[in-house]
This record gives C-alpha cells, structure tokens and sequence, in this order.
C-alpha cells in the first residue's frame, strides 16, 4: 500500500541509534584533537629534555677543563663533550666561554646570552644564531684560585632540527595510536549501543503485532529507563480505552433511548393523520408536543454531555470566580423556566481552578432539576469554606432524592425515562464535571424543609 502524496517523508525524523551514534563520533573526534595536542606538547617536552641534557652534560665536561695558570684562565676543550652533542646528525653545534671580567676566551663571541639567567643553576633558553633558532645552556664556574677569583660563563648552543625530528615522531606515532583506538572504540561502542536499543524494537515489534482494537498493558521486558517508557504507553492505552468504553456505551445507550421516543411520536403522528375527531386530534397533537419537547431535551442533554467529555480532555484550567459562574447559570435558566430564583453570593471573589463552560453547565442542570422536580422557593448559593474548599450548592424547597436515587448519582439515564420535565442525564453532567475538577458532590437535606445539591470544590488564593 502506497503512502499518500502529502507524506512527509523528508521529514522523517532521526532514529536515536544515529543520533547517539553522531554524539560518541563527537565525543570522540573532540577527544582524539585534544590528545594528539596533549601527545604534541609531550613529544616536544619530551625531545627537549633529552637534548637539553646532551646540552648540559657537554657544558659540564667543558668547564670542568678550565683552569688557572700564572694568572691566567684557560681551557682545554674536550672531544667528548662535543661528541655527544654529534648523536644529533643534523644539527650544529656552538659554544662560547667568558672569562671573569667578561673577556671572551674561545668560541664564538657573538653567541647570544639568555635575557635573565638562574642563579647557582645552568639557564637553558632558545634563541637565534646565524639565522637559524638554536637551544642553549648557560653554565658557571666560580674560580676561587689565590691568582684568580671570578666567574667563567660556558655557553652550548645547538640547532633544533633533530629535536624537532624526534618530537614530530612521537606525536605521529602518538596520534597513529590514539586514532586506531577511537576507530576501535567507536565500533564497539555501537555495537554495544545496538545491544542496548534492542528493547526498543521488542517493545515496537510488540505494538505492531497488535490488533487495532487491542488496548491491553504492553508486557515486555525491558530495562528501567524503557520501562518507563512502557508504563507510560500502558498508562496512555488504558486512559484511551476507558474513554472508547465510555464513548460505546454512551452511543449505545444514547442509540437506545432516541429510538423508544422517536417510535411513539412516529406511531402518534400516524394516528393524528387518520383522526377526524378534533378533541381526540387536540389530545393527540398535545401528546406530539410533548414527546418533541421530550427528544430535544434529550438532544440538548446529549450534546451538552459530549462537550463535558471533549472539555475534560482538552479544556485549560483557569482561575474562575464561582460567584459569576452562579450568575450566568441562574441568569440562563431564569430565562428558559421564567421563573424566579433567588442568588445568595459572599462579598469577596471565591476563586477555584476550573472550566469556566464546564461548571456553568453542571449548575444549570442543578437549577433546572430544582426547578422541574422541586418546590420554589429556590436558590442558588456559594459560599467559601474552611480549609480551602468552597461551594456551590442548590437549594429547593422540596423532598429532594430518596437514598436509591442519591445512589444512582453519575448514571446515565436514571428516572422514569426521558419526558417533557427530563432526559434522565442531568446529574450524570455534573457528576463528570464534578470528577474534571477533582471536586466532589454535596447531596443532603437541609435542616429547615428542602433539599439542596450541588458540588465542594478546592479554592485558590484570589
């Protein structure tokens, strides 16, 4: 089966496997960089310290040869001072040697000297000679003869060609190393990160096989971190089934009670059509009235019932005062009944968190119950309660519900069936307005005569 054209197949988002894969290559790239960096200052370090010890070591056997003769300094220059500085092939070497009173003694005079020198310690520092960058050791020898008191300064120079050579190789074959691994560490960690996602495709695999009417938790074993992605979709599921149930049932139900009417008033408009008799025909139209009146309150309640469902899935939770909730529903009501109803309001804002449209309807099926099926007077009270609770109750001057019909509460179509007074789904409106709102139903008698009805709800600070 082919998918249709508006697809967005290019839009396909990325499966986590890539994008766990790309964060590790990441990972990795940023870490192979930031070795071989480390690799390359280690390379370096590490060739300086082997030829700056040939440095100094032929520094130290060249002033070990000076000496003091009839007043004089002297050196004799040893061959194999310079011959451990010859391991390094390609490179020059240079020396310069300073008598006590700054005399130049052998060498090369132009050699530079270091900017600040150690005191008591050889200077090791880099500089240029003849154009080329050299690296140097700085050495004193104190003379403490009885003819000659002083300080002689040996100065080692060498080029760094070969040192450079030697730190080049141990960072190329530091970072061979380093990226040989990151290439074998990146594959083992996908494979282990293919092992690690299989529950993902058991728990795909398993909702796949399902039947689409099939609702049922999810059993599939997984780790802890799926796991909670499987308690979530078995959440979800069971939410979604309760609601299907619901929404059959009602449809059902609904089914059930529109066709007795729709059979009576079809049968009495039948027998009105071949009456001759007119006070038979008046009886008759009277009796069409009312099952029409009858089906429309049942098609109000219907609709008004399903909004209260979309609502309690769909609808925002605001601050509402439930002063002005009593009011449009009393002003509503008033309007269709045409009969007095009394409002008794506190003089401060009583807020909850609610729906708006919700709550207002659940009222107005109170108020017209009250008005149907009590006694006048009646009223519409809220008052703010202790604890943070407040309430909105409706109160009638009649016997109110016996204990069977207060039990019943939240059923659909309850009473003698649907007629002209009622469509039997009233309370079952407030009670799902009543659970939306985690709020709960007062049904009692009142210690004076009459009966009052309505729901507690939690309050909020205005």
């Amino acid at each position: 089966m082919s998918l249709p054209s508006s697809t967005p197949l290019s839009q396909k988002t990325q499966s986590i496997a890539f994008r766990l894969g790309l964060a590790m290559l990441v990972i990795l790239v940023v870490a192979v960089i930031a070795t071989i960096l480390a690799a390359s200052r280690f390379g370096q370090a590490a060739s300086d310290e082997t030829f700056d010890r040939l440095l100094r070591g032929a520094a130290l056997q060249i002033a070990e040869r000076v000496y003091v003769s009839e007043g004089e300094v002297g050196i004799d220059l040893p061959v194999s001072a310079f011959e451990l500085l010859s391991l390094a092939r390609e490179d020059r070497v240079f020396y310069r040697v300073i008598g006590p009173q700054g005399s130049h003694l052998t060498g090369y005079a132009d050699l530079p000297l270091p900017d600040e020198r150690k005191a008591g310690e050889p200077t090791i520092y880099a500089t240029s000679f003849k154009g080329v960058p050299v690296r140097a050791v700085l050495m004193s020898r104190q003379l403490a003869e009885r003819s000659m008191r002083g300080k002689v300064d040996i100065i080692v120079a060498q080029t760094t060609a070969e040192r450079g050579a030697l730190a080049r190789s141990i960072t190329t074959q530091a970072a061979l190393i380093i990226a040989v691994a990151a290439v074998v560490l990146f594959f083992i960690s996908m494979f282990v990160l293919h092992i690690a996602l299989r529950p993902l495709t058991r728990v795909e695999q398993a909702i796949l096989a399902r039947e689409a009417n099939d609702l049922s938790p999810l059993d599939v074993a997984a780790p802890q971190e799926v796991a909670v992605l499987v308690s979530a979709i078995n959440r979800f599921m069971g939410r979604l089934d309760k609601r299907i149930e619901a929404m059959q049932n009602f449809v059902a139900d609904a089914a059930h009670q529109i066709r007795t009417p729709i059979t009576a008033l079809r049968a009495q408009a039948q027998l009105a059509v071949g009456e001759k008799d007119p006070e038979r025909l008046e009886r008759l139209h009277r009796r069409l009235y009312a099952r029409s009146v009858g089906l429309g309150r049942l098609a109000d309640q219907l609709l008004s019932h399903a909004l209260i469902s979309h609502r309690a899935d769909v609808a925002t939770m605001e601050a509402i005062d439930l002063r002005r909730v009593a009011i449009e529903a009393e002003r509503e009501i008033r309007a269709i009944a045409n009969q007095p109803i009394a409002v008794s309001l506190p003089d401060d804002e009583v807020m909850v968190k609610g729906d708006a449209v919700s709550l207002r309807e659940a009222v107005k099926n109170l108020l017209s119950n009250a008005v149907k099926h009590g006694a006048h007077p009646i009223s519409v009270t809220v008052t703010p309660e202790a604890g943070d609770r407040a309430m909105i109750l409706v109160h009638d001057a009649g016997k109110g519900m016996d204990q069977t019909q207060r039990a019943r509460i939240g059923q659909r179509f309850i009473g003698d069936g649907i007629s002209p007074e009622s469509a039997g789904l009233g309370l079952s409106i407030t009670a799902s307005v009543a659970q939306m709102h985690q709020a709960r139903i007062i049904c009692r008698n009142t210690a004076k005569e009459g009966f009052e009805i309505g729901l507690e709800l939690p309050r909020i600070a205005s």
